[in-house]
């Protein structure tokens, strides 16, 4: 079973949950998208990518977006698209380095709710799909391997007070952060990419 490894396992017979951990692992973990899966997915408006370099060593990204911004494009793939951002590329550098990514969607509205999905991803700066995405500057595609829901008893309930203006939407002008203007950074922020 490719969830748990020899230090997950350890961990698991030091604490008895060896048989819990394969019950989850056997009922609620897949390796294809569910409806369901893809409708939460579609529902959310941030999700937190974890990504590592070719060494390991580990980064965790927040990704943000309208309702719908991060998409199941079919049972085996989901699609999200890059914003402009600060230049620095740790995500998507990593991704070209190590394809392994880890997801978490999390809902605090309503119904608190989390999904996990582990794959792996790759980046593409010519995407047919760019066209759909307002914005996008390039799609990562993500080939799950792992996908799971996790217990959301410790998620906190909060309500969105606004949506951020900085997401791309169609009609509507971009708003540039702040500090992209700053006389420290001025000189070396890049022109959008049409």
């Amino acid at each position: 079973m490719v969830m748990y490894h020899q230090g997950s396992r350890d961990l698991q017979d030091a604490f008895g949950s060896r048989a819990l951990a394969d019950r989850l692992a056997e009922r609620l973990r897949r390796s294809a998208f569910t409806d369901d899966d893809a409708a939460f997915v579609a529902s959310v408006r941030f999700f937190f990518l974890a990504t590592a370099d070719g060494e390991g060593r580990p980064d965790c990204s927040f990704k943000g977006g309208d309702p719908g911004f991060v998409r199941v494009a079919a049972p085996d793939l989901l699609v999200f698209p890059d914003y402009d951002g600060n230049g620095m590329f740790k995500s998507l550098g990593n991704i070209a380095a190590n394809p392994h990514v880890g997801m978490l969607f999390i809902a605090m509205e309503d119904r608190p709710r989390r999904l996990r999905v582990n794959g792996t991803a790759r980046v593409a700066l010519d995407d047919p799909l760019l066209a759909e995405f307002e914005g996008a500057q390039a799609i990562v595609r993500v080939t799950p391997e792992d996908i799971f829901p996790n217990c959301p008893r410790n998620i906190p309930r909060h309500a969105l007070e606004e949506r951020s203006p900085y997401v791309p939407r169609s009609a509507e002008p971009r708003v540039e952060p702040a500090w992209k203007s700053f006389e420290i950074f001025a000189d070396v922020v890049p022109p959008r990419r049409a």
